[in-house]
């Protein structure tokens, strides 16, 4: 028997000439969070919609809950059957504005058919993991953007949900707001939850993903657990210099001393194996501004789908 929760083979989604997504297929297994990232463009939400049947897929196949007694669910054929255990925080906010967080809350419980006096046992769990328990009577226009967004997750917990699917959860949040949202999602996984996630943020990628998938015009060009990818794809160690000067010496001898340069705006990027002999020569340069450090995701991600910066759409 399969132990996977989730499973999507070769999907492919066009839009009149335009290909968003081509041949994507991957799974998610019990307990997991997979992680989807890519620039603007590159299928991330459209991949979520096709996953929720929002959207259909010209071709390939979505199926849920491999690993149970009952046979597979096939997205949309038993999309009903799906959502009753699905849990969604998508990227805009779709709280009702004229009920309190509570009434939020029974009111979302209701759609699962859930009764009203299960739904007012779970609520104050809820608002609790949300630390949101004094703001039970506040309605959404009085809470802050995090508070908000913690009770968009809570709202997607009332049917107690197999896996999560979240779309960019933390867009717009400060950083206080976005780590009190990570210590809530980090300890869904500790409980067992399933998590898909889409996000820009490659420090949460990397805190909370147990593996990514890397997205560009529809396409996956990486997939891996975050450390694999950058030891896979990356020269160890990372220096940046930056300030008057600096983009000479991506041209100077010391482009020899690196693996791989890059330029971005006026910083120049050294990749190298050993930051040592590299580091000892631009002391040459006292004026210029430097920083050492090991190659991260963000590294991983602009050199997979490139620096240039592309529009939504």
């Amino acid at each position: 028997m399969s132990e996977l929760l989730f499973e999507a083979r070769h999907l492919s989604k066009r839009y009149g000439d335009t290909v968003v997504v081509q041949d994507l297929s991957f799974e998610i297994a019990p307990g997991e969070c997979l992680g989807v990232i890519g620039p603007n463009g590159a299928g991330k939400t459209t991949t979520i919609r096709m996953c929720l049947g929002l959207t259909a897929p010209q071709e390939g196949s979505i199926r849920y809950f491999l690993g149970t007694p009952q046979r597979p669910l096939a997205m949309p054929r038993d999309a009903l059957a799906i959502k009753a255990q699905l849990g969604v925080v998508s990227q805009f906010d779709t709280l009702d504005p004229d009920f309190t967080c509570a009434e939020n809350l029974l009111v979302y419980g209701r759609y699962f058919g859930m009764r009203a006096a299960q739904i007012r046992e779970r609520t104050p769990q809820l608002l609790e993991f949300a630390a949101l328990s004094h703001k039970a009577q506040a309605r959404p226009g009085e809470l802050s953007g995090g508070m908000r967004r913690r009770l968009s997750l809570a709202r997607a917990l009332i049917n107690d949900p197999r896996l999560l699917l979240l779309d960019e959860p933390t867009t717009g949040l400060d950083p206080q707001a976005r780590h009190l949202m990570w210590e809530r999602l980090q300890l869904l996984l500790q409980r067992g939850k399933s998590i898909l996630l889409t996000t820009h943020f490659m420090d949460e990628a990397e805190r909370l993903c147990s593996r990514l998938l890397v997205l560009d015009h529809g396409r996956k060009i990486a997939e891996g657990r975050p450390r694999d990818l950058i030891a896979r794809h990356l020269e160890p160690d990372v220096v940046e210099a930056y300030g008057a000067g600096a983009l000479e010496l991506a041209q100077a001898p010391l482009k020899s001393l690196a693996a791989r340069v890059e330029v971005s705006g006026d910083t120049v990027f050294f990749y190298t194996q050993d930051a040592g002999p590299l580091l000892a020569a631009l002391a040459a340069w006292p004026k210029l501004r430097t920083l050492h450090r090991p190659a991260n995701l963000e590294d991983l991600f602009l050199k997979l789908t490139g620096r240039q910066i592309r529009e939504d759409g």
